[in-house]
């Protein structure tokens, strides 16, 4: 075995999905997040306790809003794109095709597939869930526009995000409604371990 297979070899350290190491840190750095929530963490309180807590309380949609804020933006869309997925009977063939560019971009995140969504979100029509997870990519990273060198502003993709998913929950069937926010509360617990 050579050296250069050796380190190939070599156990490497998780890599977070975290934007920062705890949630009292995200609400510190990301001024918006607290306008949109009751809830705050505790100084010595993990991402997933955090999460875990809002998931119990009385507006449990606050882990929802926790979540589109405290994921890296490319792990956030994702789990956008995956809660919509779980409730796509109510999207429709519009949404879908969103859905197709959001599915693209995941998997080949360069600039030419986050302009190409951002600009099918833009013209939307109408702002629908799907068309909220298309502004996320849009707003994911980078700057706002090929002939804008000014790069996004920090909170556009988390509340783009935010706004897919829980528009999306409120688009299920009252009945549904809190068998869905479970679901959607579920998939996030595996990004804030």
């Amino acid at each position: 075995m050579t050296t250069d297979d050796s380190a190939a070899d070599e156990t490497q350290p998780p890599t977070t999905m975290l934007r920062f190491e705890t949630p009292s840190a995200v609400y510190a750095n990301m001024p918006h997040l607290p306008q949109m929530t009751q809830q705050r963490p505790m100084e010595t309180e993990n991402a997933l306790n955090f999460l875990l807590r809002l998931r119990g309380s009385t507006t449990p949609e606050e882990a929802i809003t926790f979540v589109s804020f405290a994921v890296l933006p490319k792990m956030a869309i994702w789990w956008g794109y995956e809660c919509l997925r779980d409730a796509a009977h109510v999207l429709s063939a519009e949404d879908r095709a969103m859905m197709e560019l959001v599915a693209i971009w995941t998997t080949y995140p360069d600039n030419e597939n986050r302009y190409r969504a951002m600009k099918a979100a833009l013209y939307a029509p109408v702002r629908t869930p799907a068309i909220y997870l298309g502004l996320a990519v849009g707003w994911s990273s980078g700057q706002i526009a090929p002939n804008d060198p000014s790069p996004v502003p920090a909170h556009r993709a988390p509340r783009a995000i935010n706004t897919a998913v829980l528009s999306c929950l409120a688009r299920v069937d009252l009945a549904q409604r809190q068998v869905r926010l479970a679901r959607f509360i579920n998939q996030a617990t595996l990004l804030t371990r």
